[in-house]
């Protein structure tokens, strides 16, 4: 693997998030803030080449409800089981939630709901990798890496009832 270049978004609309990737793929987009802030790794460079500028741009794109579907690569640095989680995460629609259990009827597991939710949770990828749309079976808002306002703001941009910037 290439060596990571990071950037930080300091004044996004949900809070501080960090950035990581190389010229193939972005390997985390973590929040700054909330229950799980990622640090930086003493190996990455900061990228003054503008290596992350596009997935930049596209946030900003989805900040303003005006991008539905980011084409920004991504790298999943997971187990396999993780790796299918994430993958199908991207498959949920813009706009849409599904339950736990949904998700890991999808993935063919649907007993391994709790190991799903860990899974869902060790995101590296937030945002993109839509984490924030899976909820609970009964509707309710469950953890979420970036907090609960924050899942409820994506969810909120996503269903047309607010913009971001």
């Amino acid at each position: 693997m290439s060596a990571l270049f990071y950037t930080q978004i300091d004044d996004s609309p949900v809070g501080p998030l960090l950035l990581a990737g190389d010229s193939d793929a972005l390997h985390v987009l973590a929040f700054g803030a909330g229950t799980r802030p990622r640090e930086i790794d003493a190996a990455w460079k900061l990228d003054t080449k503008g290596v992350l500028e596009d997935v930049r741009n596209e946030l900003d794109r989805y900040f303003a409800g005006s991008l539905k579907k980011f084409s920004t690569r991504l790298a999943f640095n997971g187990t396999s089981f993780q790796n299918a989680v994430w993958k199908e995460l991207t498959r949920i629609p813009y706009g849409e939630t599904i339950s736990y259990l949904d998700l890991a009827k999808r993935i063919g597991k649907p007993k391994a709901v709790r190991a799903v939710g860990m899974a869902n949770g060790a995101n590296p990828i937030a945002i993109i990798v839509p984490c924030h749309r899976v909820i609970g079976s009964n509707g309710s808002l469950t953890g979420f890496g970036g907090g609960l306002p924050t899942k409820r703001a994506l969810l909120e941009l996503e269903k047309g009832q607010r913009t971001l910037l």
